[in-house]
């Protein structure tokens, strides 16, 4: 029986030395590929569609798994929560991410991959979002917001924008107008940011 298994392998299978050769060739080409520049890392040439997908798989199990064990705050609804972080949005985010009312900006239009417009597209859950706006997202312009701010503000950010689509303009700027201060006085006590300051 273990003779067949053996025999079954070795006529389905290609031998190790092969395997061993086919991941050298398969290297020099990619390290080619590299060197001679050939893949256009150009904003305004956008991804092949594989290399997208591959991409987009990448991202999103990433996100997912590096999230699944985030605690989620029961208080997201919390009045103090929104308006802290409908200040944060506006001058943190919305230049690339949009709001409802707002006209496409320089930068969200130069950016490549498109940031989300976060209030029309489909939300990803609370710890996602949470997970993304803390870490950030390489190879795209998203910020690690977390090297600068606490997960309480990040929390706060969360609860904003999990709001946006149900937003009109009108609702989007009686928002903002509701936050409690300026960006750089919500930074001021931020640990991170007096270890930035002179």
């Amino acid at each position: 029986m273990e003779d067949s298994r053996k025999a079954w392998l070795r006529k389905h299978f290609p031998s190790g030395p092969f395997i061993a050769v086919a991941a050298l060739v398969g290297g020099a080409l990619a390290g080619i590929v590299v060197y001679v520049g050939a893949y256009d890392i150009g904003a305004d040439s956008p991804h092949t569609r594989p290399v997208y997908w591959l991409i987009e798989q990448l991202r999103d199990r990433s996100i997912a798994v590096r999230a699944r064990n985030v605690g989620v705050p029961a208080n997201l609804t919390d009045m103090k929560r929104l308006q802290s972080g409908a200040g944060l949005y506006t001058e943190m985010c919305s230049g690339c991410h949009l709001a409802p009312g707002l006209e496409k900006s320089e930068i969200s239009q130069g950016l490549y991959p498109k940031a989300p417009e976060l209030f029309r597209e489909p939300q990803r859950s609370a710890r996602e979002q949470f997970w993304i706006i803390k870490h950030g997202v390489k190879l795209t312009a998203m910020p690690a917001w977390g090297k600068t701010h606490s997960d309480e503000l990040i929390w706060d950010m969360v609860a904003f924008v999990r709001q946006l689509p149900k937003m009109t303009p009108a609702q989007y700027q009686a928002a903002i107008a509701s936050a409690p201060e300026d960006h750089d006085a919500m930074m001021k006590d931020m640990p991170r940011m007096k270890k930035m300051m002179p």
